[in-house]
């Protein structure tokens, strides 16, 4: 695999301007409130909830949408840890300010059973110009299904994958990336020893507080050592051996990660990999786009992106879909058939493949086989393409269903508590966080 990635140049926009999309289809099943039934959605307004970390999407899709329909597009941004509640909140409230929204996978199950999105499996049952069965098949399922029901497109498909500063390992004698997370430990303590005096770290380890980030830090490693969330039934299973190996592994590395990993949340990681001060980072695979396209980063060429490791006894890497994203649609809209366009758009394969090339950077992952497999993405970044395979088949997902979300929190405020060496051990940590996820899931 190459170290070295091209960058992108221009981003080809002629296909997404010649393409028609079918929003007569999109229409067919509801009525709007002003009676628009076809792809004509001049003069109306769409009100769209997005996170953070998703602007540059949004604005670029804004734009395209626009230009298409006559739609426009009025943008709400919120921190990644409050789209949820705050999409609950305005539904639940009365307000219902938002027409569609984007939020976390995991939270899909109680904005479903509280009432605040819409049931779309009828629609997406009767709509073949959605084409279902190009989404990955790992990702399809978990981002959309509740209680036998479809309530949603998937839109942003994240996963974790480990980045390398090519740089700092040649420095310190290290040939490869680590393919375990035994032998990550020792490169990343190797690293931390011999360059901290100068600013330098083994790694940077996602440890602020919320379920997308110090919940996806011990996600990458359940994958890797074999564990699960969940089991077919979905019984809680978080306090097995491997779980258990998971939190300790996140335990050691700890005292040798980027200071301090309590306040590390994504934009302090990205910050600490793009000024080239740690030489591991495990992130979503769009950095390496970062890496390239970032008027601040000073790591363009000089990086590697290799699949997670694995642990104890498994031997073969699997995807940790620590994030992910699905479009929805508000419970109390007036303008389903325009928001119904708006998620068949921007949740099709000639958008993904888009988003993932653009340049600035979307932040946007694969969420279909023919995005992840397209020739732009190939061209453009072949390595990011190659572990972005990994989500075909075998990914570790996170519980979905009703409270699903107060369960990620409960998980992540008992780990915090054991990296802090406030909880014990590992065994008791997660034994604790069983009993309750036995009562709330049960």
């Amino acid at each position: 695999m190459s170290h070295h990635i091209r960058r992108r140049i221009a981003v080809t926009t002629a296909a997404a301007l010649s393409a028609s999309l079918v929003l007569a289809g999109c229409a067919a099943d509801t009525t709007s409130a002003d009676g628009s039934a076809d792809g004509d959605f001049s003069g109306q307004t769409l009100s769209a909830l997005l996170i953070t970390s998703h602007e540059g999407a949004a604005n670029w899709l804004k734009e395209e949408f626009t230009e298409r329909t006559g739609a426009d597009v009025e943008l709400t941004i919120v921190p990644y840890d409050e789209i949820g509640s705050t999409l609950a909140l305005d539904q639940q409230s009365g307000a219902n300010t938002f027409d569609v929204a984007a939020p976390w996978y995991v939270s899909i199950g109680d904005l479903a059973a509280n009432g605040s999105i819409q049931d779309l499996t009828d629609w997406i049952d009767s709509t073949p110009s959605i084409e279902t069965d190009d989404f990955i098949p790992s990702i399809y399922d978990p981002y959309t299904l509740y209680d036998g029901r479809r309530y949603g497109l998937p839109f942003d498909g994240d996963t974790h994958v480990l980045f390398s500063n090519t740089e700092i390992l040649e420095r310190n004698g290290i040939d490869a990336p680590p393919t375990t997370w035994d032998e990550y430990l020792e490169d990343v303590k190797t690293i931390t020893e011999n360059e901290s005096a100068d600013g330098v770290y083994g790694a940077a380890v996602f440890g602020q507080k919320s379920p997308l980030i110090l919940g996806a830090s011990f996600a990458n490693r359940l994958a890797g050592f074999g564990g699960s969330f969940v089991d077919e039934e979905g019984n809680p299973t978080i306090n097995s051996p491997e779980a258990v190996a998971a939190a300790q592994a996140l335990v050691d590395v700890n005292e040798y990660a980027f200071p301090t990993p309590a306040e590390t949340d994504f934009g302090v990681g990205n910050g600490a990999w793009y000024d080239g001060k740690v030489a591991f980072i495990e992130n979503w695979t769009d950095l390496g786009v970062g890496s390239e396209t970032n008027p601040d980063s000073t790591v363009a060429g000089k990086w590697q992106v290799t699949t997670l490791p694995v642990g104890g006894e498994g031997d073969a890497s699997r995807a940790s879909l620590v994030a992910g994203f699905t479009w929805v649609i508000a419970a109390n809209t007036q303008k389903t058939d325009l928001a119904k366009a708006f998620i068949e758009f921007a949740a099709s394969s000639e958008i993904n493949s888009e988003l993932l090339v653009a340049d600035p950077q979307t932040g946007i992952d694969p969420n279909r086989e023919s995005s992840l497999e397209s020739e732009a993405y190939g061209e453009a970044y072949p390595e990011l393409q190659e572990v972005n395979r990994a989500t075909l088949s075998g990914s570790l997902a996170w519980p979905t269903g009703k409270n699903a979300s107060q369960a990620a929190q409960i998980l992540t405020d008992e780990l915090a508590k054991l990296l802090a060496g406030e909880g014990g051990t590992a065994q008791e940590t997660l034994d604790r966080v069983q009993a309750e996820w036995e009562h709330i899931l049960g």
